[in-house]
Order: structure tokens, then sequence, then C-alpha cells
């Protein structure tokens, strides 16, 4: 088995759950990470005996590097990726993609024209209980599914935004709740659905008058197969409630995941304090099994570091498709349709209409997609 070299850009507090990650992998050594400041750089490498650079591109030739983990704050993504990419090395990208269609559009033609790979990290797919929802989708005991909701409520303060320059703004961050909190809830909700054909949406800042972006924002979905969804996102909600993902079938059963319980998890700051679990679960025959599955994840939860756990499951599973020359599970493209769902969003507050799908880049506007108001 091949022993793949990673190297780390943009070293912040998720880089340190990605070296940890690398660290528990047989066949990944990390090798180099990446800071515009070299002192920075020096600093962290020093806590896992790798190389520190301040250069992306003579990270990757000098240390031969098979893959890049992107670490930088969303709208800092596009850079790096694609100077990684044209070096040499596959790439990882923390959520979202980018946060814009334009740069997710830049970034998976940059792959595309290497001819390596490109993957974003949406660990949550790995969750037991993340996997029993799809898998009885799959196997179809929910029937054709008609109705999905999101419901995500929690709480950031004003020291959160203070933690980061980056936090809270529309430059440096790219946008607030969806953009940073809920691309996980995102991704799982397209995942689990299909392909969207018209979202109309509104976001506001409730209560956070401190930052530029959005602490709420809410969706009604419709997708191509007919089914209808609802989302509801927000940071205004103290002290953190939950966040919830459920989906109910034409046969009337319905399941569901709880990704998030409790204070909600930040990475580098507060810890991952309840195990995700499945909340729903009336599947004919099966509507007894939510102790069986809690007490599972348990278990689990209690035997491994969630923090790093799924993050390791999912670098595992990329280093696999590097290995049998296939796409992994979250590649640019399965990403992108994250970032189109917030990017309907705020086109549709813009305009005060349904946005129908597919969307393509506004070249021709420069009101950051409906951001800027």
């Amino acid at each position: 088995m091949k022993t793949y070299k990673v190297g780390i850009v943009g070293l912040g507090k998720v880089a340190h759950l990605h070296a940890q990650a690398i660290r528990e992998i047989n066949n990944a050594d990390f090798t180099a990470g990446c800071s515009r400041s070299y002192s920075k750089a020096e600093s962290f490498v020093a806590e896992y005996d790798a190389t520190p650079f301040d250069n992306i591109t003579r990270m990757v030739r000098e240390e031969e590097l098979d893959l890049v983990i992107i670490c930088t704050p969303h709208p800092n993504h596009v850079e790096p990726t694609v100077e990684a990419l044209e070096a040499g090395a596959h790439v990882l990208v923390e959520k979202p993609l980018a946060s814009t269609l334009r740069d997710c559009d830049t970034m998976i033609k940059a792959a595309r024209n290497a001819n390596l790979k490109l993957g974003v990290i949406s660990q949550r797919r790995w969750y037991p209980p993340t996997l029993r929802v799809k898998q009885a989708m799959d196997d179809g005991k929910i029937g054709k599914p008609v109705l999905g909701t999101i419901n995500m409520l929690g709480w950031r303060d004003e020291t959160y935004y203070d933690s980061d320059e980056w936090r809270g703004t529309w430059e440096l961050e790219g946008g607030g709740v969806m953009v940073n909190q809920a691309p996980h809830q995102l991704d799982l909700f397209c995942w689990l659905m299909g392909p969207i054909d018209e979202v109309y949406g509104h976001w506001a800042n409730l209560n956070h008058p401190y930052i530029e972006v959005e602490d709420t924002a809410l969706a009604i979905v419709k997708f191509k197969s007919g089914a209808i969804g609802n989302i509801i996102v927000s940071n205004s909600q103290k002290p953190g409630i939950f966040g919830k993902i459920q989906v109910h079938g034409e046969n009337g059963a319905s399941v569901g995941v709880q990704t998030e319980g409790g204070a909600m998890f930040i990475a580098g700051m507060a810890p991952i304090t309840e195990p995700p679990v499945n909340d729903l679960w009336t599947i004919p025959g099966e509507e007894n099994l939510l102790d069986e599955f809690t007490k599972e994840d348990n278990d689990l939860f209690d035997k491994v570091d969630p923090m790093v756990y799924f993050i390791r499951l999912q670098i595992e599973e990329y280093l696999d498709a590097l290995d049998n020359e296939r796409e992994p599970l979250v590649n640019g493209e399965e990403a992108r349709k994250t970032v189109e769902l917030f990017t309907a969003i705020y086109r549709s507050t813009r305009d005060n209409k349904p946005v129908k799908f597919p969307l393509s880049p506004e070249n021709d506007r420069d009101d950051f997609d409906g951001r800027k108001r």
C-alpha cells in the first residue's frame, strides 16, 4: 500500500484536527505545513515533526507531496487550491468548497486540467446515524422521499466573532451561518434528497449587530423528484440547541439524524459535547430500534475523539479513491451543490423571488450574489 505524503495550507485551529487525523492513518504522512507567515508555519509543524513553508508550489515540489489539505478561510480556498493542483498535488478542501460559484468552477476546472482529484471535507456523511438514514432510504424503507427538513438552531457570541479577524465579514468569511456553520447540513440535505429544482429563501441578521453577515436563513425547496423541503438555520438561539435533518417518505415512514446536540462544536475552541444520534425512526417494524442505535452511538462517542475520528474516516476514503483511481465520495462537483444552494438563498433574498436551478456565476454583478445590500 502506498504511503501518501500530505501537506496542509492554512495553519489555524481546524488544521490541528487534520494533522492529528493524518497521524492516525497508516498510509499517510503529515510532511509539511504552509502559512503566509513562515514563523507561524514553524510553530505549527514543530508539534508534528513536519517541514515549514511559506510557498505552496515550493512545498509541493520539494516535499513531493501527493495531497494538500486546504484549511484557509472560505474566500481564500481558490488560490491555494489552484496553486497546489498546478504544482502536482491532489487537493482536499475544508468545507465549503468556496464561498462563490465562480471560485468553485475555477477549482473544478483546475483539477480537471491537471488530471488530479479535488475533494471537500464533509465528515458528517460518515456519522453512523447519517449512514443509517442513507441506507434505509437506499433500501426503499420509506418509499420515495417526499419531504425533507433542516432545523439547525445554535448560538455564536461576540467572543466567537472576535476570536479570528476573518469571522463575521463578507470579504474574509464569505458569509455567515450558511457559509460557515450550515454547510454540513446543506450537504447532507442535497445528498439525501437529490437534485434541486427551485429555492425560495430569505436571510437576515437578527441579533448580531457587530457582524456584517447573516446569522439566520430559511428556505422552501422544490426538488426535481417532486419532493419538497424546508430549511431553517440560525446562530441566534442561546446557548446552542441542535442540528437536525429529517426525511419523510411517501409510505408515511420517517428517518432523521441529529448531527449536533448541546453546545455547538467550534473547531479549536469547543468540543463536540453530545454524540450524533438518530432522533426519528418510524420505519414499520423498526420503531423500537432507536434505543439500540443510541447506545451504539454513545459507545462509539466514548471511545474516540469525534472531532478527529470522522475527519480521519473521510481522509481514508479519499486516499482509497486515489489508490483505486476513482472519484472520492465528496468530489468538487458534489461539493458545489452546497454552494449552489446557499447562493440561491442569497439571490432569492435579493430578488424576492424563487431561484431556478442550475445556477451559474454572476459575472456581470458586484453585489456578491446578493449578500451586499
